[in-house]
């Protein structure tokens, strides 16, 4: 699906419309940023023409389903589960009952630290998308017992939700927490973060609207930060141009204090759309 751009020299880029740009003054930082961009920017082209040729950032896994989550999804789906099907755009007041600034999250596995910020944060609506059937199970069984109603699911390719249900500027805070790294070199092309993603999602923030990322995996970071600093209407919230401490507002999992523990970094990054 993606560009080669093997063709493509320093001294000349070819834009989606046809047009070069000449790099012979450009150092090599800002030509590497310039070829990215130019990929993105065709990939994000084709994508619009071909949507059925994207790399998916996720494999659905053969999981152990328990009863309690199985009778979730059968019991809970009509009280918590939004349908997508038919891909059509989403009314969110009607979905929640009230308007309110909307929060969505992207992979929100078994929920369980998606649910406790919507239990802290009453006065958002919070609506997650995970499409392995256990944790969307889980999630809503901890709504159910929580009580909480500013919570909403969605079983569904995030792809298709935010490309075909969500509008542009709907969305005040993006999350995405912990998403698959991918880690072996020859599978980097499946991960969800790139360019061509956040050309996708920035128009569905509000400006002054949030991207809140996370990541356990260094040279998943890395190219988060790089990617988040090329897209020209986010801007970083970091005072140094970099990664954040782990905002308070993030539940702390079992997962990262395991990860403390031995010794793994965790990378938070927030930027807004200006």
């Amino acid at each position: 699906m993606t560009d080669d751009l093997s063709h493509v020299t320093s001294a000349e880029l070819a834009s989606p419309e046809g047009t070069t740009l000449d790099t012979p003054n450009l150092d090599e930082a800002a030509i590497k940023a310039a070829k990215a961009q130019a990929a993105a920017e065709r990939e994000a082209a084709h994508l619009k023409e071909h949507p059925e040729h994207r790399v998916k950032s996720f494999v659905i896994r053969a999981g152990r389903m328990t009863t309690a989550q199985t009778k979730a999804l059968e019991d809970l789906s009509p009280k918590y589960l939004v349908d997508v099907s038919a891909l059509e755009r989403l009314d969110c007041t009607a979905i929640f009952g009230r308007e309110a600034p909307l929060v969505v999250e992207i992979g929100f596995g078994m929920g369980k630290s998606f649910v406790e910020m919507a239990q802290k944060d009453p006065l958002r609506n919070y609506l997650g998308i995970e499409v392995h059937p256990p944790g969307v199970g889980a999630c809503m069984l901890l709504i159910e017992e929580l009580g909480l109603t500013n919570v909403k699911v969605i079983k569904y390719d995030a792809f298709e939700v935010l490309t075909k249900c969500l509008g542009p500027e709907s969305i005040d805070i993006l999350q995405i927490f912990f998403p698959d790294p991918w880690p072996k070199a020859r599978h980097h092309k499946r991960r969800l973060v790139n360019d061509s993603f956040l050309q996708l999602v920035t128009p569905l923030l509000k400006h002054g609207g949030e991207i809140r990322m996370a990541t356990d995996w260094e040279n998943y970071a890395e190219q988060m930060l790089e990617c988040l600093n090329r897209a020209p209407e986010l801007k970083n919230t970091a005072p140094d141009g970099g990664y954040l401490p782990r905002p308070e507002w993030r539940p702390l999992t079992k997962f990262e204090q395991r990860g403390e523990r031995l010794g793994h970094g965790v990378w938070d990054l927030v930027f807004t759309r200006v």
